[in-house]
């Protein structure tokens, strides 16, 4: 599984070095990750914190929210 995810941070990286555009969407979407786990290790119960970001997550990809 870490190889995968491994392969997915390589060519996100290879794509926003490349692309300004991309390097921006990258960035931005790095900051609202730092800004979410932030949130997460103020919570009593960070497992869950971090499952319910998680599910947000899905669900604000899947069109849902």
């Amino acid at each position: 599984m870490s190889v995968l995810l491994r392969q997915i941070a390589r060519y996100v990286a290879q794509k926003a070095a490349s692309d300004p555009e991309a390097k921006e969407k990258v960035v931005k979407a790095a900051r609202d990750v730092v800004e979410e786990a932030k949130k997460i290790a103020k919570k009593d119960d960070r497992a869950y914190a971090a499952g319910r970001a998680f599910r947000q997550a899905i669900d604000k990809l899947q069109g849902n929210r």
